[in-house]
C-alpha cells in the first residue's frame, strides 16, 4: 500500500461514514498515524441521498472528497481499497491493493440493505444505500415518464407511473413524499402529454403505523401529511414477492410497477475474519463493550452501525442514525489518545438529541425528549440540522441554493438522466 513507516502508532480505520470522519478529525495532527480505507473515495451524507433520488439534488452535493477531509493531517493516509479480511493474530488487514499492519484497528464499515433472504426482491427492486443507487433511482423514474409518454397501451402506462417504496422509516417516508411532489408539481409542468391523476406513489410499512421508531404523535402526524400530498398508505403490509412487474403482499394487495424501492431495512456489513462469537447474528453487528472494544479484542474496535453496544437504555443497541455514530466516533479518539497517554478511557453514553422526518414541503416531524411538534416549524429545523451536519463549507451553500430555488419555483432541477439505469 505504500504506507510510510514511522514510530508513530498506527491507527486504522475500515469506512468513511460519519463515525470515521469525526474519528480522523478527532485524532488530526495527533502522535498518531492514522490510515483511513474505503472502497469509494468520498464521504456520503446519507440523510439526503433521497433528494438526489428524486432529482432534488446532485450527487456532488451530498458527497464529500476524503482525501479533502483529511488535507492538512499530517500523519493521515487514504486509500482507495476493497477489504477482504481480519487476521487478528498477526495484526493485518488484507485488501485488493495489499496487506497492511495495524496496532489498533476501528471497523465502522455501516450497513446494507437488508432484503429478508428474498431473492426475487433483491434482483428486481432499487436498494438506496449508496450514491450510485441514489442516481439508478431517479434515472428509473425519469425514464418510466419518457416511456409512458409514447406507449399506447394503458396498462404499461400505470404500471410505469405507478411508484412503490417500501418500509416507512424515515427513508421511505421522505422519499415517498419527494415523489409525490414530483407528481403535483413537475408531471403537469414537464409532461403536458400526461394526465397526472395516472401516477400514484404507493408506501408499504409491515408494522402498524409508518415512522415505527417515533412517537406515536409523528407517526399519526406524518401518515396525515402523506395522504394529504397524494400518497397511498399501506400498513401491516408485508411484501412477499416482486418479479419485476407485480408487487405481491401477505394481503389481497398486488401492484402492477416497473419502480420498486426497498428502504425496509438494514444489515450490518460485516468484515470477515474476526471471531463468530464477537458478532451478534440476528442484527449482524459487532458486540462491544461501552469504550467500543469489540469483544475478545484488545486492539479492534467498531463504532457506528456495525456496533451493538447494549445498555440498560439500548438493550438492543443504538439506534442505526448518524448522531450515535458521531459521538461514537468522537469518543473513541478521545479514548485512543487517553490509552496512549496512560490515562483512564471514558465510557460512551449516547446523548439522544431526539428524531425527525421531512415529508414534503413545509411539512415534517420532530420527537424532542418533552417536545413533538410538526409541520412548517419542524421542517424548519430538520432543513436547518441537516445543512448544519453536512461536512464542506461549499456543500452547505450548494444545498441551500438549490433547496431556495426549489422553494420558490416549485422545481427540482436536477432532472437529467445522465447515466440510463438498464435492470438486471
Amino acid at each position: 500500500m505504500n504506507i510510510p513507516q514511522s514510530e508513530l502508532p498506527r491507527i486504522l480505520i475500515i469506512g468513511a461514514g460519519f463515525a470515521c470522519v469525526h474519528l480522523a478529525k478527532c485524532l488530526a495532527n495527533k502522535p498518531v498515524q492514522v490510515v483511513l480505507i474505503d472502497k469509494h473515495n468520498y464521504h456520503t451524507f446519507q440523510p439526503l441521498l433521497y433528494q438526489v433520488s428524486s432529482a432534488g439534488l446532485e450527487p456532488d452535493s451530498i458527497a464529500y472528497p476524503i482525501r479533502k477531509i483529511i488535507k492538512n493531517h499530517k500523519h493521515s493516509f487514504f486509500r482507495l481499497a476493497e477489504v477482504k479480511g481480519i487476521q487478528a493474530d498477526t495484526q493485518i488487514v488484507s485488501t485488493n491493493i495489499g496487506d497492511i499492519s495495524y496496532d489498533y484497528l476501528v471497523i465502522a464499515t455501516g450497513t446494507k440493505t437488508n432484503f429478508f433472504g428474498n431473492k426475487t426482491v433483491e434482483q428486481h427492486s432499487m436498494p438506496m444505500k449508496k450514491v450510485p443507487q441514489a442516481l439508478d433511482i431517479r434515472s428509473l423514474i425519469l425514464q418510466n415518464f419518457e416511456k409512458a409518454t409514447i406507449t399506447k397501451s394503458k396498462e404499461e402506462r400505470k404500471a410505469l407511473l405507478n411508484f412503490v417504496i417500501v418500509g416507512g422509516g424515515p427513508t421511505g417516508v421522505e422519499l415517498s413524499g419527494a415523489i409525490a411532489e414530483i407528481k403535483k408539481h413537475i408531471l403537469p409542468r414537464d409532461y403536458h402529454d400526461l394526465n397526472s391523476s395516472d401516477m400514484n406513489i404507493h408506501l408499504l410499512e409491515g408494522n402498524d403505523r409508518v415512522l415505527p421508531t417515533m412517537s406515536a404523535n409523528a407517526s399519526e402526524k406524518s401518515e396525515l401529511f402523506l395522504k394529504k400530498i397524494g400518497v397511498e398508505v399501506h400498513v401491516s403490509t408485508f411484501v412477499t414477492n416482486y418479479d419485476g412487474s407485480v408487487v405481491s403482499t401477505n394481503s389481497d394487495l398486488e401492484l402492477q410497477t416497473q419502480t420498486l424501492v426497498w428502504a425496509a431495512g438494514v444489515t450490518g456489513d460485516i468484515v470477515e475474519g474476526l471471531k463468530p462469537e464477537s458478532i451478534v447474528k440476528r442484527a449482524n453487528r459487532y458486540k462491544v463493550n461501552r469504550y467500543n472494544q469489540i469483544e475478545g479484542y484488545d486492539n479492534i474496535y467498531a463504532i457506528g452501525d456495525i456496533a451493538l453496544m447494549a445498555t440498560e437504555s439500548f438493550p438492543k443497541g443504538h439506534p442505526q442514525v448518524a448522531q450515535p455514530a458521531i459521538q461514537q466516533g468522537k469518543l473513541l479518539g478521545r479514548n485512543l489518545l487517553r490509552m496512549l497517554n496512560g490515562k483512564p478511557l471514558k465510557p460512551f453514553t449516547y446523548n439522544d438529541k431526539g428524531s425527525m422526518a421531512t415529508i414534503g414541503r413545509n411539512k415534517a416531524v420532530v420527537d424532542l425528549d418533552n417536545f413533538k411538534f410538526s409541520g412548517f416549524f419542524a421542517w424548519f429545523i430538520w432543513m436547518f440540522i441537516h445543512l448544519m451536519a453536512m461536512v464542506g463549507y461549499r456543500n452547505r451553500v450548494i444545498v441551500f441554493i438549490n433547496w431556495a430555488y426549489s422553494y420558490i419555483n416549485f422545481d427540482k432541477a436536477a432532472r437529467l438522466i445522465i447515466r440510463p439505469f438498464k435492470a438486471k
